[in-house]
């Protein structure tokens, strides 16, 4: 990764440009969710086939995104399956139980896994894998690129239902 070069109100630096690498990668997660909530971002799409590889398990991942959480905030996921989330990240799983009210999570079951984008969308800055075996892809601000990719969310959006409810109920 290059050094950042758009900085956040809270004196926080999002990567713009091309990435490489799974720790890249993960790095890019931690920063996102860490910069929407210092900045208040408003609504936040993260999308990926199984989440196995996203951060969503470690404590900072889960303060982000606590400190995040506020009325008037969304945020939807979208996953082929949650079975995967559900066992590996602990920490995530609690927060989205908290937090149910302002969390639209889906599911498409039906989904190849290397069709599903591996993404963050947000309305201010995004970030695609496009590369799944290599964590490599692309992040930035630019209005074409962010657009594309909610266009293309948008379109599993469509195709999927609900899924990973916050609670079970038990008979």
């Amino acid at each position: 990764m290059t050094e950042p070069t758009d900085e956040g109100r809270e004196g926080r630096a999002l990567h713009q440009g091309r990435f490489e690498g799974r720790n890249d990668f993960q790095q890019l997660v931690r920063d996102a969710l860490a910069c929407a909530a210092s900045e208040g971002w408003r609504q936040i799409i993260l999308c990926d086939a199984s989440f196995e590889d996203w951060p969503l398990g470690e404590r900072a991942v889960a303060e982000s995104l606590q400190a995040w959480s506020a009325s008037g905030r969304h945020c939807t996921l979208i996953a082929r399956k949650w079975d995967d989330v559900i066992r590996r990240h602990a920490r995530f799983v609690t927060w989205r139980r908290t937090w149910s009210h302002i969390i639209d999570a889906r599911a498409c079951p039906s989904a190849d896994s290397t069709d599903l984008p591996s993404a963050i969308w947000s309305p201010g800055w995004a970030m695609q894998r496009l590369d799944l075996t290599r964590s490599n892809g692309y992040c930035g601000s630019e209005p074409e690129r962010r657009v594309l990719l909610r266009q293309n969310l948008n379109e599993w959006l469509q195709r999927s239902t609900p899924a990973f409810p916050a609670n079970t109920a038990g008979l």
